[in-house]
């Protein structure tokens, strides 16, 4: 998948793309939900995922998305993070509805996220507080 804005900035699904260096730092240094993680946890859930850059016209990566999917039945956004000098553009809403028209053309049943903040965002592109939270659990390893 390659989308591309009139401005010429990108979003585009090549892992090949993605600036490991960069998304480790964002990640591990700037987001609330993954200060501290390991580069090797930031490796290994890139390889299990299907992964969103978001790219400036020069090709920089500004920005990503992650979707831990079974690409039949489920999907989880994660990890949506657009760089600092970079927000205030309407990136960050036109990553969201990208992994959100990627994910409705497989046909899932459902797609969930986590966020301590943004949803009002996310509550744009339909995403609602769980109907039944009571229904689901979690398994807290650390």
């Amino acid at each position: 998948m390659l989308l591309r804005r009139d401005d010429g900035y990108e979003v585009c699904d090549d892992d090949t793309r993605l600036d490991v260096d960069l998304l480790h730092q964002w990640l591990s240094q700037d987001a609330y939900w993954a200060l501290g993680r390991p580069r090797d946890t930031v490796e290994r859930s890139l390889a299990r995922s299907v992964n969103l850059g978001l790219y400036r016209p020069d090709g920089d990566q500004v920005g990503f998305a992650r979707l831990v999917t079974d690409q039949a039945t489920f999907a989880w956004l994660c990890d949506v993070y657009v760089e600092r000098s970079e927000r205030g553009k309407g990136l960050g809403t036109w990553l969201v509805s990208s992994s959100c028209d990627l994910v409705r053309g497989w046909g899932l049943r459902r797609m969930v996220l986590a966020t301590a903040d943004a949803h009002g965002l996310y509550a744009r592109f339909g995403f609602t507080p769980m109907v039944q939270p009571d229904t689901w659990m979690e398994l807290r390893l650390r």
